[in-house]
């Protein structure tokens, strides 16, 4: 005979996953989610075209899925399934086992509904105030890099990807709205040490100090890092200072920077057919323990949220979910500086 479990069983159950170290635990004590609701709930009143039907999911537990769904990389099957399997995740959201559970095509009208209002930059900002509320203020300086984020290759010909590197949509696709549905045509192909890769670029500015991402810019991957290096400065910061890759050096960077009073520590490269210097190695070394913080942002989101491929078409949609990625990233790692501080 099946025991049935209690409250009590419960309990003790999520007070030994906290014992555990429970990360969602952490970002659960550290984030005020009600400071999101203002935001999320005009959202949903702009999307919402009737009262009729089954009532809506509460706004903030909706927007705390699509967090949980960003922190692991979950598809939104999988996030429904996970949800009703993981304990911590039913926690996470305020939920019991006997708790209703967003189905996958609540997750996916919710994330439309965000992209359709084009509010993740406003949520992304009401967060980046609160931090620096709780004293988390941009210290240090910036450093500026960007990844790129995957997205499934299209198996397209030649002359198609020549029409849409032109501007346009191949006239077969057009005939056929099914088949256009399911065709990114707005990512990019890009080539990284030889390999090529095809999606978009999550632009991003760190501060030195805390290691937070203050700023973001999604682009098609094949755009250069370089050209959206200024709009990533304009967060504030309590140090004029830039660290970068050689990527983003030229003599235009080097104008601006000293127009903008910005301390340059962007790496240097060699041009044509030069090669560095020592004290240019030496400065460029010096500069590469500072650049590497970015890296442990990147590292972070690659490894330990699994954010190798972006499933979803469009840079609309894409925008969306890095976006997310960004900001869940910042609330894992401001659990991760309360505990430090504590």
């Amino acid at each position: 005979m099946m025991m049935q479990s209690g409250f009590f069983d419960l309990q003790n159950r999520y007070e030994k996953l906290s014992a555990l170290g429970d990360p969602l635990d952490v970002i659960n004590s550290v984030v005020k989610w009600e400071q999101f609701r203002p935001i999320l709930k005009r959202t949903l009143k702009k999307s919402r075209k009737s009262n009729a039907g089954r009532k809506s999911y509460d706004a903030v537990l909706m927007f705390k899925v699509l967090v949980l769904q960003s922190l692991y990389n979950l598809s939104d099957e999988q996030t429904e399934y996970q949800i009703r399997d993981r304990f911590s995740f039913l926690r996470f959201l305020g939920l019991t086992p006997e708790s209703a559970v967003p189905d996958a095509t609540t997750v996916w009208l919710f994330r439309e509904s965000l992209k359709d209002a084009e509010v993740m930059e406003k949520l992304f900002a009401r967060f980046e105030g609160y931090l620096t509320n709780l004293g988390y203020q941009a210290q240090k300086g910036t450093v500026v890099d960007a990844r790129i984020v995957e997205v499934p290759k299209q198996r397209n010909t030649r002359s198609e990807n020549q029409t849409l590197k032109d501007g346009l949509i191949p006239a077969k696709w057009v005939s056929k709205p099914a088949k256009l549905a399911q065709k990114d045509i707005e990512a990019r192909w890009t080539q990284k040490h030889g390999k090529n890769f095809y999606g978009y670029k999550n632009h991003i500015a760190i501060d030195v100090k805390h290691k937070l991402v203050r700023g973001y810019a999604v682009t098609p991957a094949s755009t250069h890092d370089s050209q959206v290096f200024e709009s990533l400065l304009d967060a504030p910061n309590t140090r004029a200072a830039v660290w970068a890759d050689s990527a983003y050096a030229s003599e235009r960077t080097n104008r601006r920077l000293k127009q903008l009073g910005v301390q340059n520590h962007v790496h240097e490269r060699p041009w044509r057919e030069q090669t560095l210097t020592k004290a240019q190695r030496r400065r460029n070394r010096a500069r590469s323990r500072i650049r590497a913080r970015v890296e442990h942002v990147f590292g972070h989101q690659v490894t330990a949220m699994r954010q190798t491929i972006l499933r979803t078409i469009g840079r609309a949609r894409a925008e969306v979910k890095i976006g997310l990625s960004n900001l869940a990233y910042n609330m894992s790692r401001l659990g991760q500086l309360e505990r430090l501080s504590a």
